[in-house]
């Protein structure tokens, strides 16, 4: 553990907009105290731009391991699904030391490239023949332990994943490491908010994986094990996902969900590409977040998710590295508004007339991640203030790409002509895990990842 000094920007991204001068206080991970148009004290870190880090909504993090392997055309038409039986042949033969290593690699990245909290989607579970492991928490655990060595905050929800489609249809074969009924999932849960509390600021919500692996009454069991805290679900990610839905109950993915369960403020509905105008108004209305990952889901060949459609009707968007094929906070969020430009014929659009769209997509990802993520005090904690986990970014200002850059422009350059290697320091609940844009241990992390990777492929 590093030991934490008081630390001074000359600018700052604060809640209230940009402010020049600022210290940082620390105390016990958090912000103590901010102050602005402060002179540096001695014994001060002192850096030139400060941000406040970002929440990854959505991560598989075990899926590092697969990037690259997948980029070779088929003797048919690719798809997601064709990349989906790549991927269950990768999870047959992966074993809990391969996946803490794995995971270690993703959340080494995540924090380089500006991410400080990951939303762990596991619904990885049992051992390689399918058969519980003796501790049902054995995989969270290792989910946990790599975040407890990378230094990252991490939520994680343990996902129930029940059937192999729509209406409560068997599983494949290949997804048996992933099967539970109600009642061992439970014990997943519950595995699961024991061992994250080793996490500083570590959270826990649930997931469904998605409808098409749960039954209505699987659902309502997954909401009451949230016991308030945050509810994801993938959702409208694939149009052959939307068709079943309709052929088993009538109605689309979005559309069922909004009738039949709770959805609020702590919904996070992940992908919903192919909502509706008239569904995301309603997921808008629930105040939900929309968890997007622009970079898997063009990577996948998902669709163009109708963003300028939902953020102007209020939508709440966060974003996520899904399948980390890459792993860069300012990719995702460029990723998402090229996408609308290309639908669009347009630039900026994402934007309001008259401001930057970079701060227009940090804000939203901001906010949304907070939300999605069940950020400790999140309705109060919107960015660098007091109260606060210290969660801070610090972006390279002598790089070619930011140089003469002040406020919002170095938000669009960074995401716009740049990316993580724009990254310098980073510090996660007051702790210094990233400088001069490298984790402290990723020399190690790498090694451990390389071991597992080669006797994965071999």
């Amino acid at each position: 553990m590093y030991a934490m000094a008081s630390l001074w920007f000359e600018s700052a991204l604060l809640p209230q907009g940009w402010a020049r001068e600022v210290r940082l206080v620390p105390r016990d991970g958090r912000i103590e105290r901010v102050e602005t148009r402060a002179a540096p004290a001695a014994g001060d870190e002192r850096h030139r731009v400060a941000l406040p880090g970002l929440g990854n909504v959505h991560s598989h993090a075990f899926q590092r391991g697969l990037a690259g392997l997948t980029e070779r055309r088929g003797h048919d038409a690719d798809s997601f699904w064709t990349w989906r039986e790549l991927m269950y042949r990768f999870v047959e033969r992966l074993d809990p030391e391969q996946l803490e290593a794995l995971t270690a690699l993703a959340f080494v990245e995540m924090l380089e490239a500006g991410f400080t909290q990951a939303g762990e989607f596991h619904y990885l579970h049992h051992d390689r023949d399918g058969s519980p492991f003796a501790d049902p928490g054995e995989l969270a655990g290792r989910v946990v332990a790599a975040a407890v060595a990378t230094g990252i905050g991490l939520t994680i929800l343990p996902t129930l994943y029940a059937h192999g489609g729509f209406g409560g249809a068997p599983p494949a074969p290949r997804q048996r490491r992933f099967i539970n009924d109600p009642e061992r999932f439970a014990s997943i849960v519950e595995a699961s908010r024991r061992a994250v509390q080793a996490v500083t600021f570590g959270q826990i919500g649930v997931a469904a994986h998605s409808l098409r692996a749960v039954t209505p009454e699987e659902l309502a069991a997954v909401v009451r094990l949230a016991d308030g805290g945050v509810i994801h679900l993938h959702i409208a990610e694939q149009l052959r996902e939307v068709e079943e839905c309709r052929l088993w109950c009538g109605a689309s993915p979005v559309a069922w969900l909004l009738a039949n369960a709770p959805v609020d403020e702590r919904w996070c509905l992940v992908h919903a590409t192919h909502a509706t105008e008239g569904e995301l108004h309603g997921i808008a209305a629930r105040r939900a977040v929309v968890g997007l990952c622009p970079v898997t889901e063009a990577n996948l060949g998902d669709g163009i998710f109708p963003a300028a459609a939902f953020l102007g009707a209020g939508g709440r968007i966060g974003f996520g590295s899904d399948s980390n094929v890459r792993v860069d906070a300012a990719e995702e969020l460029r990723t998402l508004e090229y996408s609308q430009r290309l639908a669009y014929r347009a630039r900026n659009v994402l934007a309001a007339p008259g401001t930057s769209t970079g701060r227009r997509l940090f804000e939203a990802a901001l906010a949304g991640g907070r939300q999605a993520l069940g950020y400790p005090g999140a309705a109060q904690t919107a960015g660098l203030t007091a109260g606060a986990p210290l969660d801070v970014v610090t972006l390279a200002a002598d790089r070619p790409q930011l140089l003469g850059r002040s406020e919002d422009q170095l938000l669009d350059s960074w995401i716009f002509c740049g990316g993580r290697e724009l990254i310098d320091c980073v510090w996660r609940a007051g702790v210094k895990v990233v400088s001069g844009g490298r984790h402290r241990d990723r020399t190690a992390v790498e090694a451990r990842y390389a071991h597992a990777l080669r006797a994965l492929l071999a």
